[in-house]
Formats: C-alpha cells, sequence, structure tokens
C-alpha cells in the first residue's frame, strides 16, 4: 500500500496529534488501513497506540466515525497568507545619539 491509497492525505507528513484528531473521521477499515501502514512503515509508537484505541473503541461500540471530512483544512498547513516583516528603512526609528558618558557600543570609550 502507497501513501496514496490512504484515507488521509499527506499522511506521512502528519504530526502525531493531527493524526490523532483526524483519525475520528474514518470508521474500522480506515483505520485498519493506517494502522497496517503505520505499522509496515514508521511504525511510531504513539501512532500504533492512538490508532489501536480508536480501533478498539469502534468495534466495541464506544465511538463512531465523527462525519467530519479527511480531506479538511489542515490547521498545520499554512494558510497561504505571505508573512514576514513590515520593516524597512522607510519604517525604521530615529538615530540614537550616544549618552554623555561613553559611545553605547564601547562605553569605556569617552565620547568625542
Amino acid at each position: 500500500m502507497t501513501h496514496h491509497e490512504l484515507p488521509l492525505p499527506d499522511y506521512d507528513q502528519l504530526p502525531v496529534g493531527s493524526i490523532e484528531s483526524r483519525v475520528r473521521t474514518l470508521g474500522e477499515g480506515g483505520v485498519r488501513q493506517l494502522l497496517d501502514y503505520e505499522r509496515e512503515h514508521a511504525n511510531r509508537v504513539a501512532v500504533v497506540q492512538i490508532l489501536e484505541h480508536r480501533l478498539v473503541a469502534l468495534n466495541t461500540g464506544e465511538a463512531e466515525p465523527s462525519g467530519g471530512s479527511p480531506q479538511g483544512i489542515a490547521p498545520e498547513a499554512a494558510s497561504g497568507v505571505a508573512g514576514g516583516s513590515d520593516a524597512s528603512p522607510q519604517t525604521q526609528g530615529p538615530p540614537v545619539n550616544p549618552p554623555s558618558q561613553g559611545v553605547p557600543t564601547n562605553p569605556a570609550q569617552p565620547r568625542r
């Protein structure tokens, strides 16, 4: 099975916390697919435990799929809004005058 066949998109890149919340949208078959894939590939203990617990909860009737979409917007993905700083030479503060007792970069050197 390849990662393209998994019920959660970009499964291999999801953090453990996201897997835990996204797996709630899946039924028994989807969780079993992820568990088999995880055991064959990364075999992360925390993820295997999450998937095993979810599978038990689904099998015993303690839980049901949430009905949400595993394809939904991922909170761990960038929103597409460009970040960065508005700082530029035009927005810099006024020049700093050195104090009378010395130069700020070398206080032992007196000002001339």
